[in-house]
């Protein structure tokens, strides 16, 4: 018969001996993984808050929210809009300003398929030209503003929508400054190829700070508009602005103020648009809506005293619209009686 050898198993004394031994030095690995991550966050720590700050504000500063989205605004025939040329202009040393220029209406047949040299020659046929400045965020391939462009269009009328630095696919950032360099870049260039033509600058909510802004600038060179339309003009000294108007063109991260400044804390936003229209000289038409839901049409009423009273009341006028047709700040350009309106302003200047 066989002996069966039988390995001895550890004891139970080496057992309790290999368990407390474990547990010795358990602690101690513990102890340098936690020692390790302490050194590492006191080198990261500091480093983080020196060039963190740097790439937050590149990341969130330099790329902003274009709306509408998914447009290509070289193609504005894409809008219905197919007697209008895509150009740029160049505002200031590394500000290119993408611009519509959409001729009359009657000469659509005649647009197809023409170079820039042959819209801007046709600036000087006698047709008015119009320069609407248009409001805050987006582009100028909002429906609202094709509208605006479509309505000039047809009654024969010239169109340039500007998209200020920014704003579309213009380059730069947007300031109060920057916006009326901007405009009197667009009005120069107009005129030096409209000769006798009328020029009228239409601007619209935020474009009315910008237009009276630069026909203050333009009045210290001794230059007057032809004629000024301020659609659903605001006014700093009768409202209370509760926003920055450029806060829309950064991204906004959840307590990313905690760490950073906004950028619009050194861009301060004026637009005295009241101390402007004591000084202006050009006839002016106010157009609001008494359901204008950002401008009160008291707002409205006021600032065209203020105005009125500079000049006279036949040089200013302030045409108000049904506030039950629901065209609130931007739809205006829908009301039926805009074309005689517009036809009737024309006539007088």
């Amino acid at each position: 018969m066989k002996r069966r050898v039988v390995k001895p198993s550890p004891s139970s004394e080496t057992s309790d001996f290999r368990k407390a031994s474990s547990s010795r030095k358990a602690p101690s690995h513990r102890w340098i993984k936690r020692g390790f991550l302490a050194a590492v966050l006191c080198v990261l720590v500091p480093v983080t808050f020196k060039v963190l700050p740097d790439l937050i504000q590149h990341f969130i500063y330099t790329y902003r929210l274009s709306v509408p989205f998914f447009i290509d605004l070289n193609r504005p025939a894409d809008f219905g809009l197919n007697h209008t040329i895509n150009m740029y202009l160049t505002s200031e040393e590394g500000i290119s300003l993408g611009v519509w220029h959409t001729v009359p209406e009657s000469r659509w047949k005649e647009a197809q398929g023409k170079d820039l040299e042959w819209y801007q020659n046709t600036l000087s046929d006698g047709s008015p030209v119009f320069i609407y400045l248009h409001g805050n965020t987006g582009a100028r391939g909002a429906p609202h503003r094709v509208g605006v462009a479509k309505l000039l269009s047809a009654l024969g009328y010239h169109v340039l929508v500007p998209d200020y630095r920014g704003f579309g696919d213009s380059t730069g950032e947007p300031t109060e400054a920057g916006l009326t360099a901007d405009a009197l870049c667009v009005f120069n260039w107009v005129k030096a190829r409209s000769r006798d033509s009328l020029v009228v600058i239409w601007g619209h909510s935020l474009g009315t700070g910008v237009a009276s802004n630069t026909a203050v600038k333009l009045l210290e060179e001794g230059v007057v508009f032809d004629g000024v339309i301020l659609e659903g003009a605001f006014n700093t000294k009768r409202q209370e602005i509760t926003f920055h108007p450029f806060t829309w063109f950064y991204w906004k991260i959840p307590v990313i103020g905690y760490f950073l400044p906004g950028p619009w804390d050194n861009n301060k936003v004026v637009f005295p648009t009241e101390d402007n229209l004591r000084k202006m000289r050009s006839p002016i038409l106010f157009l609001h809506s008494e359901d204008d839901h950002l401008v009160p049409i008291e707002v409205a009423r006021q600032t065209y005293e203020v105005a009125a009273k500079a000049q006279s009341p036949e040089r200013v006028k302030l045409v108000t619209f049904d506030g039950s047709h629901g065209y609130l700040h931007n739809g205006l350009y829908r009301d039926p009686k805009m074309p005689q309106v517009l036809k009737s302003f024309v006539r007088s200047l």
